[in-house]
């Protein structure tokens, strides 16, 4: 592997775990039970902090990925990062969704008690795994858990597609540059 083709594949992977850390951060800081209640404020600072980190850091890393796949729109890297930061966020807005409705009505979910069970409940859901252990049991639950399998069937053929027309792009320039050199060599005899 060049030096060059390292140091994207390290950029690539240096943006993807930011965007994880940003989006767990907002996950786990973003205060979902709050009452705005000022004699509490100066407790809840550290949380605050954290929720505007994650919050910040979101949006600038949506931003930067919106504007390099601007400048290289056929980059195969930027169209991955790009759906993988989708994929980022709204996992952190199921899982927010599933944790607060489970708050609300205590009866929608059997096993889904924390915010890392949401969470788990929803990576689960979008690996298409489904252990049991955390499953939907009232009908708001359900109908949620049904449109992030639509989301998450879309991102996968997006992913599979993506990738698809990387490597058919590839193996059609190889066979282009191999009929040239054939071509070339033809030629010259």
């Amino acid at each position: 592997m060049t030096r060059r083709r390292r140091f994207r594949v390290a950029g690539h992977v240096l943006r993807n775990g930011s965007a994880a850390l940003c989006a767990l951060l907002l996950y786990y800081s973003v205060p979902v039970a709050w009452a705005f209640d000022l004699d509490a404020w100066p407790g809840r600072t550290v949380g605050v902090i954290t929720f505007l980190v994650g919050v910040v850091g979101l949006a600038w890393l949506v931003w930067r990925r919106v504007e390099r796949f601007l400048r290289t729109p056929g980059s195969t890297g930027a169209r991955i990062d790009s759906v993988l930061m989708v994929v980022c966020v709204v996992c952190v807005v199921f899982a927010l969704y599933y944790f607060r409705l489970q708050q609300l009505q205590p009866d929608q979910f059997d096993g889904l008690n924390t915010r890392t069970d949401a969470l788990y409940y929803t990576l689960m859901t979008l690996g298409t795994i489904g252990y049991g252990d955390v499953h939907a049991v009232g009908q708001v639950a359900r109908i949620a858990t049904m449109v992030q399998v639509v989301f998450d069937l879309v991102v996968l053929g997006t992913l599979l597609a993506i990738i698809t027309t990387s490597v058919t792009g590839r193996i059609e320039e190889a066979a282009r540059v191999a009929r040239a050199l054939s071509d070339a060599t033809d030629t010259k005899r």
